[in-house]
């Protein structure tokens, strides 16, 4: 596209749209333009020279995001969606330039209702919680970014989080219900429910534009937080995995840590045992003795514990878990970064043996106990120490050798990252982005 006409497009747009909701300012587009892709050296090193784009919109409104969304198919300009830009992936940069349109306005609540929540897609996900243990309900899951992330940029770019370990990920009835906006000369507004929505949870906005989540709420529970200790990493999953299962208690978040990882959380130095393993927990306050007992079982103790009456109002050891794990550990080691990995339910002990023995300290066992499709699975973010490019794909290649699944964080690609098979999202984006220009280049087409 040449200057001239790219000026053209740029004063069109904000004709057509309202400089009210439009944004050409070097600074708010180089802003707009990122997101968190720094927790990868690969996508670091790829993405940082990418240009902003041209032109940031921040609708207030669905008519004005159908507006925007005609604009760039009219004049065949690339969208890219952005809510709090808290992704780790690049799903945010506009690796075409064009319009990034930042959603963050869309910011109101329009329900709360009987174990559900209707939902703009620019409400953060703190703010909804906050309302919803107001009148006796609760999120069910959230990322470790809670106070920052929207729900739409969760539901998009996320999996699963705190509150994983009871209620699953996205994928297992954590969205009810999704307003749709397709890429086209007069876009349509859909209604997604059932499995269709498969094709819109963690889609980078490449098959649709989100602008209204209807999620579901739970009851509200009072929760405790502590920090259980362990002798060994194993000790400490093991215990992990039997608290899991616990029926009897009702929890929220099981995160075993392999030391030095809980070296890096400095708030808790005070209250952290040295050469210990750490699990990161979150359960119902009436069960704590229950919880006590169990980790004595397994030769750990309960160390250090958080009220819930405190929940909230201090920080929190759901703020070490999650991807603020491998915050922490780049905080105290800039070469650090992450791996997203699947170990086996019925083999992990082995799996961890084998790992620790081909690179000790080259790589940190961190795990989140979770429930996916209604099973316990041991889903981790092992800390790597980076060296290089090649060392790290070699890391890869072992633990897949060993029957650890991987999905690889370091790459922009749905194909080749967190969403798996991309199959039937290939045919919505189709169908809903017949030119291709949502997004592009995060979601692979075949032709």
């Amino acid at each position: 596209m040449s200057t001239e006409a790219e000026v053209t497009w740029i004063h069109e747009v904000e004709e057509q749209l309202g400089k009210e909701i439009v944004s050409i300012d070097q600074e708010t587009r180089d802003k707009l333009s990122k997101d968190y892709y720094w927790y990868s050296p690969v996508l670091n090193r790829r993405l940082e020279g990418i240009a902003s784009a041209d032109v940031v919109v921040l609708p207030r409104n669905e008519e004005e995001v159908a507006r925007a969304l005609a604009f760039g198919y009219h004049h065949g300009i690339p969208v890219t969606v952005r809510g709090a830009g808290t992704g780790n992936y690049g799903q945010a940069v506009p690796l075409q330039k064009g319009i990034v349109l930042d959603l963050s306005r869309m910011d109101q609540i329009l329900e709360i209702g009987s174990g559900f929540a209707r939902l703009q897609c620019g409400v953060r996900l703190g703010v909804i919680d906050k309302k919803a243990r107001e009148v006796g309900q609760e999120i069910r899951i959230y990322p470790s970014t809670y106070v920052k992330a929207t729900v739409g940029g969760f539901v998009s770019g996320g999996s699963g989080g705190i509150g994983s370990i009871t209620h699953g990920n996205l994928w297992d009835g954590n969205v009810l219900e999704a307003v749709i906006y397709t890429m086209e000369s007069a876009p349509q507004r859909l209604v997604v429910t059932g499995p269709e929505l498969y094709n819109y949870i963690h889609n980078y906005g490449t098959t649709g534009i989100l602008t209204e989540v209807t999620m579901p709420l739970s009851p509200r529970t009072e929760w405790a937080q502590a920090i259980a200790q362990f002798p060994t990493f194993e000790q400490a999953m093991q215990f992990g995995e039997a608290l899991a299962r616990e029926e009897a208690i009702p929890k929220r978040l099981i995160a075993p840590m392999e030391w030095p990882i809980p070296s890096y959380f400095v708030p808790f130095n005070k209250v952290i045992m040295p050469e210990m393993a750490a699990v990161m927990l979150e359960f119902a306050e009436e069960t704590l003795r229950l919880v006590e007992v169990l980790a004595n079982q397994f030769g750990g103790h309960i160390g250090h514990v958080i009220e819930a009456k405190n929940y909230r109002k201090t920080i929190g050891v759901s703020d070490f878990t999650w991807n603020h794990t491998t915050l922490w550990a780049m905080k105290t080691d800039a070469s650090m970064t992450y791996l997203q990995a699947g170990f086996k339910v019925d083999s992990y002990l082995e799996q961890i043996k084998q790992i620790k023995a081909k690179f000790g300290d080259e790589v940190y066992l961190h795990v989140e106990w979770v429930r996916s499709g209604g099973a316990v699975t041991p889903s981790a973010l092992p800390v790597v120490r980076f060296t290089t490019e090649e060392r790290l794909y070699e890391i890869i290649a072992f633990f897949e050798s060993v029957g650890v699944k991987i999905f690889d964080p370091h790459t922009w690609v749905l194909d080749q990252g967190g969403r798996g098979e991309v199959g039937s999202m290939e045919r919505k984006k189709r169908e809903n982005d017949p030119k291709g220009l949502l997004n592009p280049g995060k979601i692979i087409c075949k032709s």
